[in-house]
């Protein structure tokens, strides 16, 4: 991918690599076995700067943009798929000030972010409204120079780490009713639910937050009220499904190289497994799909730097990175065989970690459905289009020249 890379961009892949493997590789099994947030280890990780990769130079960040990110988060995902969803996660809560912030909150939040010393979250899903935003029931009611929150969001990424929660509840009727709010986790009224069960990423909280009477200044509304929407939809495009599409590929790589690695070592009838053909066709199989999967998430993240166009090639890199990966990884189970099964081998790790990937911003289905309108010329709104000049794109563009 020499093409789509600079040297700057190979040296942040180095500086991430040295870091997962030291200081994320031994804590995996720990993770494994707690099923609880890794809040040490995340804290450690959020300090790098790497959070402030897409937030620009003006306001405290690196401004090196989309694909410095996905490569990060690549990374952290080759060695932990939760930690790699905890870096995914942060950027998320960068998207919402960037895009719609004003520039006292962009020049207050921002840099805070930038550096780790405060993490952001984005919660928008409600138990019983799913994927579909406008069924929330959560809502803010204004008082004065408040809003007054009372409801609960599930699903929150970084939930029990995060620091400052993106917030989208109802404050009026249909579509334009809602509205986007900043909710320290220190604010009265605001409590955290169970951290999450999930199957994989352990070590990375997908829990519960709850309002009950909570107060937040009128201050910490991001957009106007009503564009709640917007900045829901804004940041799954434009971070999300990149993000999630990064989580990926980094455990589609592990998967790659584990699999290599057992094939190579594994003797089946005096020869290694690697020279059986049905063996070997499988291996190739996998290492076109990675090949393929790395350049839709690659090509995306740099025509997004280059703030041009790419909702669809968006859409297509969360499509090819979750289903390959999936593939690929049930194809490793059935190389591995029974030893797929133990964890000593981690297949079933990446396994369950790579489920996590395929649900958040939208399913396969639902991109694919989004496509299908981009190629029918009825798709709504072009976010990278819409929002291109407030990505960082050029900070982005001069690096990798």
């Amino acid at each position: 991918m020499s093409y789509l890379t600079s040297r700057a961009h190979e040296a942040l892949r180095a500086e991430v690599r040295d870091f997962a493997e030291r200081e994320v590789r031994p804590s995996v099994p720990l993770l494994e076995h707690a099923h609880g947030p890794a809040v040490e280890l995340s804290r450690r990780l959020t300090r790098r700067g790497w959070v402030g990769l897409t937030v620009p130079v003006r306001y405290g960040g690196s401004g090196r943009g989309h694909l410095a990110k996905t490569i990060v988060i690549e990374e952290l995902s080759r060695v932990s798929g939760a930690m790699g969803a905890v870096m995914q996660a942060s950027q998320l809560g960068v998207a919402k000030v960037l895009h719609f912030g004003t520039e006292n909150q962009k020049r207050h939040w921002l840099p805070r972010f930038a550096s780790g010393e405060c993490v952001p979250t984005i919660a928008l899903t409600e138990r019983t409204a799913g994927g579909n935003f406008l069924d929330m029931t959560s809502v803010a009611v204004r008082d004065g120079d408040d809003y007054v929150l009372d409801g609960h969001k599930c699903f929150v990424g970084n939930s029990h780490f995060g620091d400052v929660h993106g917030v989208v509840v109802r404050t009026g009727d249909g579509k334009r009713g809602l509205t986007a709010f900043l909710v320290e986790r220190d604010r009265p009224g605001f409590r955290l639910g169970t951290a999450g069960d999930q199957m994989g990423l352990h070590g990375f909280s997908f829990g519960e937050i709850l309002f009950d009477g909570c107060r937040v200044p009128a201050g910490n509304r991001i957009g106007a009220e009503g564009e709640g929407l917007d900045v829901a939809f804004s940041s799954s495009i434009l971070y999300g499904r990149l993000n999630l599409a990064a989580v990926a590929l980094g455990v589609h790589q592990a998967v790659f190289e584990d699999t290599v690695d057992f094939c190579t070592r594994r003797r089946h009838q005096g020869r290694p497994l690697a020279k059986l053909p049905t063996v070997a066709t499988k291996l190739g199989d996998m290492h076109s799909a990675l090949l393929t999967a790395r350049l839709t998430a690659y090509q995306a993240a740099e025509a997004l730097d280059r703030g041009e166009p790419c909702d669809a090639e968006l859409m297509n890199a969360k499509l090819v990175n979750t289903e390959s990966a999936l593939t690929s990884a049930r194809t490793a189970m059935e190389i591995f065989a029974a030893r797929g099964c133990q964890r000593e081998y981690d297949i079933e790790r990446y396994l369950r970690d790579l489920l996590h990937t395929f649900p958040a911003a939208g399913t396969s289905d639902v991109q694919r459905l989004r496509l299908a309108e981009m190629a029918c010329g009825t798709y709504r709104t072009n976010w990278s289009d819409r929002l291109g000049p407030v990505l960082g794109g050029l900070e982005a563009a001069n690096l990798a020249s």
